[in-house]
């Protein structure tokens, strides 16, 4: 692959990783907010269960995959000259599946009472069933804006085209939180569902029309249903329509199990997976959403062996997931009594949520994997193979998740949702690796193998350091976790740092000389 594709590459998952950690950082104060006026109980498990509607819907429209679906299209269209045809079927996608989207939108919100109780059957109070049903009327419309978003935002990273799309989850998780603020202390969490949609039509319709608009914007008022790549999109997407994807399953699975526990344990669950998934979008969003253009033309040219190359690289950084994992994990308690601990979150809050999170820290380099895997597939155009397999094993999942609630109670969702993610992205990099002929994925595994095996050496040392060197310290106050949190990384620093040049980890010594060099380039340029 030529030097120029990687340094586009690089300088494009720093705009994405530089909007995902601000993302992430909104995203965690978003949290905190809800939990400062929610806590963990009745009140958030109606928020939560609220999204579940304008999820399935946003699933059936396939909106979150409007980048990995249209890029590919479009892009061939740009590489054959043809821009003007391009902007055709754009047109024609927006035009035929935002009418659909309409109606259903409309449906929906009309039976709104009869499908909460087939999505969340475990909830049995009946205020906090009506709270769930005005909140997810209040959020389904926002769904025609992500769709109409990320229409837009992927004609913007076909050209290249990054800063704007980039300010979309920020402005959501900005409007969430104003809406929550502003108008929690009158409509309690309703407030943040208010701030959901405005959140979504700000973020994700208003900044990237003007983004769009500069990228060459070409809106037809046109409706072609016989157009070919109208029916080559629908192929595309059909399976993303019908299949279950991991990050869908997670989201809908852990709020169906958890409305069967106690109160309050949708709103732990969802806590800990969050603090989960900011590591994930760290890591492997960032640099998945950033490297797929790039990997969608390495398509269309047939270079399947730079493709491999280029993921098996990437997969093999986000091994790093996995240490940082583990000291999460030994600072869980900690780590969430920083976030959450105040207001109506209380100790008892904490503890629960700390005890999940464990279990979700298992599986989190197999969600920051996912991020690169199932790109390859959809830079190939083949989206029937993964919605098939991961349809598959989502559904032999389910056991994993009735057995966990059974035995373990809340823990045991969280370790499901773990486990099924680690099931799911296995078997999907397995596939691609028997299709497109990698023979250097043994080595990929290898390296999962060996970090694995030094995080946990890593993780029993940190866990003896914590209670044994920072034993006077009183982790049950602010400042108290705040210094073992700064302690404890500190040491895992060292160990990560003599560990990756004392064992020639070159996916830590890169990173760290990447990160020197950009210093000494900021200070050069200052």
């Amino acid at each position: 692959m030529s030097k120029s594709i990687y340094k586009k590459i690089g300088i494009a998952s720093l705009i994405m990783m530089a909007s995902v950690f601000l993302s992430r950082v909104i995203g965690l104060f978003r949290e905190m907010v809800i939990a400062y006026i929610g806590g963990a109980g009745a009140a958030v498990d109606a928020y939560q269960v609220a999204f579940v509607i304008p999820e399935i819907l946003n699933h059936i429209v396939a909106s979150g995959f409007m980048s990995v679906t249209f890029i590919p299209i479009f892009s061939r269209y740009l590489t054959l000259d043809r821009e003007d045809e391009g902007w055709k079927v754009f047109s024609i996608i927006l035009n035929c599946f935002g009418c659909l989207l309409v109606v259903l939108i409309l449906i929906s919100m009309a039976l709104v009472p009869q499908l909460i109780a087939l999505i969340a059957p475990g909830l049995e109070d009946q205020r906090t069933i009506a709270s769930a049903v005005r909140m997810t009327r209040i959020i389904l419309p926002a769904q025609f804006f992500f769709f109409v978003g990320g229409l837009l935002m992927a004609v913007q990273f076909s050209k290249e085209r990054f800063f704007i799309p980039a300010l979309a989850p920020l402005l959501y998780n900005l409007g969430i939180i104003a809406g929550g603020l502003i108008l929690g202390p009158w409509l309690g969490m309703e407030g943040f569902a208010w701030g959901v949609l405005i959140g979504a039509f700000a973020g994700n319709l208003f900044v990237q029309f003007f983004g769009a608009r500069k990228a060459g914007l070409n809106y037809l008022p046109i409706f072609d249903l016989r157009h070919p790549d109208l029916k080559k999109y629908v192929l595309l997407t059909l399976p993303l329509m019908i299949g279950l994807t991991m990050t869908f399953s997670t989201e809908f699975f852990f709020r169906l199990f958890g409305s069967y526990l106690a109160e309050g344990s949708i709103a732990v669950l969802n806590f800990g997976l969050r603090i989960m998934l900011i590591l994930v979008g760290m890591f492997g969003q960032a640099v998945g959403v950033a490297s797929f253009p790039f990997m969608a033309k390495l398509a269309v040219q047939n270079k399947i062996d730079e493709m491999n190359r280029l993921m098996n690289s990437t997969l093999r950084y986000l091994a790093l997931v996995i240490p940082f994992s583990v000291l999460i994990m030994v600072l869980r308690s900690e780590v969430v009594r920083l976030l959450f601990q105040r207001g109506r979150f209380d100790a008892a809050a904490t503890a629960m949520t700390a005890d999940v999170l464990i279990y979700f820290m298992v599986g989190a380099f197999a969600f920051a994997a996912y991020t690169i895997v199932i790109r390859g597939y959809f830079a190939s155009q083949n989206t029937l193979l993964p919605a098939i397999y991961g349809t598959v094993t989502v559904l032999l999942s389910v056991p994993i998740y009735l057995i966990g609630m059974n035995l373990l109670n809340v823990r045991g969702v969280a370790l499901a949702v773990s486990l099924s993610g680690i099931f799911q992205v296995t078997v999907l990099y397995a596939l691609w690796n028997k299709r497109s002929h990698n023979p250097e994925s043994r080595g990929v595994y290898a390296f999962y193998i060996k970090i694995m095996c030094f995080a946990a050496v890593m993780g029993i040392f940190l866990e003896w350091f914590k209670s044994a060197a920072l034993a006077r310290l009183d982790s049950t106050t602010f400042s108290g976790s705040l210094m073992v949190c700064i302690v404890t990384s500190a040491v895992f620093v060292c160990i990560l740092l003599m560990a990756g040049y004392g064992l020639k980890i070159q996916e830590i010594t890169g990173l760290v000389d990447r990160v020197i060099n950009k210093l000494k380039f900021s200070k050069t340029n200052a």
